[in-house]
């Protein structure tokens, strides 16, 4: 009774990202689910077709105004942000949901690092320690052997890292564009390089290269359920993670989307996944530190 009391007290914004932090995870858990019979390739393709239609119904609706001028730029977002959503689907298919998610969650890290490098923006000597910080706790998930890293480690770092350069690239290209524009780029990419992808992958051999890669194949039966599902709660989170920006400052916002990676570890562990090491474990929370670090210098 008294969580009940807590939660509707709660700032909305808060509350938003929370349950958008927590549909996030069951995002995951149906992607997972749909990728045992599915190459990634397909679940980002499914992914992206739904929002292709939500958004283009939306501009149907209520046509889009802007002045554009960078289409390179617009491309270079959408084809990036599609490579990271590429990785980090693979990494869900074949390591712990919360260990992807992690990954995933360092991307605000190397937003600090891009801004920095091609925006001008100035990083505090607060910021440039949440970074270290940030990559001290990579080390401690990836935990290179003397082999150096695994490829889901590399893939896990890209998928930040790509998600980054997509956010970075969002912040010029958002004094140019309809902000419809700059999602229907990522989420045109994201449908129409699988179909490409889908036509080259006969004539390939490089099972390296085997995440950008895949057959289709027509779902059947509860793989249909799986997609579906995917895709709404995709949906769900893309909207609870807007509104909550639009409620309350995004530093505040950002702190509370790190709550995903519990979520994630608690739906993956429910799915048979096994619990975080001591290691993964205390470089989780210093990615999480890093993260809400770098969220309050903003």
């Amino acid at each position: 009774m008294m969580s009940r009391t807590y939660f509707k007290n709660l700032n909305k914004g808060v509350k938003y990202m929370l349950i958008a932090s927590f549909t996030f995870a069951i995002m995951g858990a149906f992607a997972k689910l749909a990728s045992v019979s599915m190459s990634s390739l397909e679940v980002v393709f499914f992914r992206n077709i739904a929002g292709v239609l939500i958004v283009g119904f939306a501009i149907l609706k209520k046509p889009m105004r802007h002045v554009g001028g960078k289409p390179l730029l617009l491309f270079f977002r959408g084809f990036i942000g599609f490579i990271a959503l590429l990785a980090f689907f693979y990494n869900i298919a074949h390591i712990s949901l919360g260990d992807a998610m992690t990954y995933s969650k360092t991307s605000p890290i190397f937003t600090a690092i891009f801004a920095f490098l091609f925006l001008q923006e100035k990083l505090s000597a607060k910021a440039w320690g949440a970074v270290f910080i940030g990559f001290i706790g990579i080390l401690f998930i990836t935990q290179p052997s003397e082999l150096g890293f695994t490829k889901y480690d590399v893939l896990g770092v890209f998928s930040g890292v790509g998600a980054a350069l997509a956010y970075t690239s969002v912040r010029e290209l958002k004094s140019y564009y309809d902000t419809r524009a700059i999602v229907l780029s990522f989420m045109l990419v994201g449908t129409i390089g699988p179909i490409v992808l889908f036509l080259i992958s006969p004539y390939l051999d490089a099972p390296e290269l085997d995440f950008l890669l895949g057959e289709f194949v027509m779902p059947q039966g509860i793989v249909w359920f799986y997609v579906i599902c995917m895709g709404v709660f995709a949906t769900i989170s893309q909207l609870l993670m807007t509104k909550a920006y639009g409620e309350t400052k995004a530093g505040i916002v950002g702190a509370v989307s790190y709550t995903n990676i519990l979520f994630s570890i608690m739906v993956g562990v429910m799915l048979g996944d096994s619990l975080p090491s001591l290691a993964s474990s205390f470089g989780i929370l210093l990615i999480v530190f890093a993260g809400i670090l770098v969220a309050k210098t903003k």
